[in-house]
């Protein structure tokens, strides 16, 4: 593969080193030649794994100094909408965080100011690659359970348990757990189960985060308990919890779907001694449950099913996956308008549980 695709990465968190390093590194063709943060001494960190990637402070001097192909916008939610847009205006196709943005009107101008660049959109809705997730995608769309009644995801995680400022809780940056955790788990609904046409939720906030910055920062919510309605008649309830104290676990995340002909559950437990996928199904006229295995080409590239990012090297996944959008021409899936339909439920949520009711999702 002789193309490169020179790739200027905005974002040093650990998220950053787990996520977006091992995967860039592990493709021929992307060239990280630029880091941006905040903190020079961080990001001249991160540019050294890249070898002599530039290190910046600021993401306008990094896009006009011109000399890249794609950006990744790896920042924190606030940020996304200027970036990202800063980006296209340059002409560069961009890979952007979840959520896509803060609203699904900034969400709708991403996508639609990147669709009419004629440039390629992707948001990293990270467990979708993961092979557990398509193998179940494949039985939900091989009719294993034929016409979905109802079905439950939950995501989750302690992390609003820890010391100190987290900008997630932080309402004047995020929309709390539902638009973190969240949207992995509405994602997960539309691509397994179709458009959403209302929301009821009820977001509540348990850890007053109020001393850990000055001023305070605006509550958010650390639970998210949210019921939505498909446009084919099936019912989903989601979980995201950021108060779930999992032990050496760290997150967990749990789905199951209910139909005509079947059910399917799956638990995916990231860490711990319990840690690895566990799926088992039933099906109309069988007398229990069986084990269900991810089958050999859901693994290819040799990924190890028990390694959480041996996709993300491995496979054309996450940040792969992107690059290999470019060279080939081709979409990127999941694109800014699946961002789009995520953050309409996402505002439909936060409406819904302040007016105690059920909310019309707009659907682009």
């Amino acid at each position: 593969m002789s193309k490169k695709v020179r790739i200027g990465l905005i974002g040093t968190s650990w998220w950053v080193e787990r996520m977006y390093i091992p995967s860039l590194m592990s493709h021929p063709a992307a060239h990280v030649v630029r880091v941006c943060g905040r903190d020079a001494a961080r990001a001249a960190g991160v540019a050294a794994k890249f070898g002599n990637a530039d290190v910046f402070t600021d993401y306008r001097r990094m896009i006009d100094a011109g000399g890249l192909d794609a950006v990744i916008v790896a920042s924190p939610d606030d940020l996304h909408y200027e970036m990202t847009m800063a980006a296209i205006d340059a002409g560069l196709h961009v890979l952007c965080e979840k959520p896509l943005a803060g609203s699904a009107a900034d969400a709708r101008r991403m996508h639609e100011r990147a669709e009419a660049a004629g440039l390629k959109n992707m948001v990293l809705f990270t467990w979708r690659w993961q092979p557990h997730w398509r193998y179940l995608k494949h039985l939900v769309d091989s009719g294993f359970i034929g016409r979905c009644y109802h079905a439950e995801f939950q995501f989750l995680g302690g992390f609003a348990l820890d010391a100190g400022y987290k900008w997630r809780f932080d309402g004047a940056r995020a929309n709390g757990v539902t638009g973190d955790l969240g949207s992995h788990m509405i994602d997960f609904a539309f691509w397994y189960l179709g458009d959403v046409t209302e929301v009821m939720a009820d977001l509540s906030t348990f850890i007053d985060q109020s001393t850990t910055a000055s001023p305070p920062p605006p509550p958010t919510n650390d639970v998210g308990l949210l019921t939505l309605a498909f446009a084919g008649g099936a019912r989903a309830q989601i979980t995201a919890s950021a108060v779930s104290r999992r032990g050496d676990e760290d997150v967990r995340i749990l789905a199951s779907l209910h139909g005509s002909d079947g059910t399917i559950e799956m638990q995916h437990t990231f860490f711990g001694i319990d840690g690895g996928v566990r799926i088992r199904g039933v099906r109309a006229g069988e007398p229990s449950f069986t084990n269900l295995t991810v089958p050999a080409e859901f693994l290819e590239g040799g990924v190890d099913p028990r390694d959480l990012f041996d996709p993300y090297v491995k496979q054309s996944a996450g940040p792969r996956a992107f690059v290999d959008a470019i060279l080939a021409d081709t979409a990127a899936v999941p694109g800014f308008d699946v961002g789009v339909r995520v953050q309409e439920v996402v505002d439909a949520a936060l409406r819904s549980s302040v007016e105690r009711g059920w909310v019309g999702v707009a659907n682009g």
